[in-house]
């Protein structure tokens, strides 16, 4: 092995597996029920393979965004599909009028900040089903998540 391919080899980083969420509760009545099955998910999220991080936003009018980091895009999906989160996925659609989901890969082994997970979500991200949406959510306008004391959880 040349010296050229061993630096290049040496100078890769692994890629991370961003996953960032945005739903939007129709009625404040969900909310206790959203908050229980949030809680379950999260434990699950911080039990499972390929688990790094993840940070959670109360936004403003019932909206919640989730950001997680994991190893790879294949430890996301066995989160998703299994247990506590794949239980709630189907109340989601009947709680939430606004819902969205985007995934990325990147370098950095960190969570990206919520005006970079807005941005993404807007341009890369993808709406979910929901079955009384918003007229924003059939437009695909996601208002920036307000950042303040108080909002965020990690």
């Amino acid at each position: 092995m040349s010296f050229a391919s061993t630096c290049h080899h040496e100078s890769r980083t692994a890629m991370v597996f961003v996953s960032i969420t945005r739903l939007r509760l129709r009625y404040w009545r969900y909310l206790p029920y959203f908050f229980w099955e949030a809680q379950r998910s999260i434990r699950q999220a911080r039990a499972a393979p390929g688990f790094l991080e993840i940070a959670l936003l109360r936004d403003a009018k019932a909206a919640f965004w989730t950001a997680t980091l994991w190893e790879n895009g294949e430890a996301t999906r066995a989160f998703m599909t299994t247990g506590a989160h794949r239980q709630a996925m189907p109340r989601l659609i009947v709680w939430c009028d606004e819902a969205s989901v985007a995934h990325w890969e990147q370098e950095a082994r960190r969570l990206p900040a919520w005006h970079e997970a807005h941005s993404r979500m807007l341009r890369e991200g993808r709406a979910s089903k929901v079955r009384f949406p918003t007229p924003d959510h059939i437009a695909g306008i996601i208002a920036p998540p307000r950042i303040g004391i108080g909002r965020e959880l990690r």
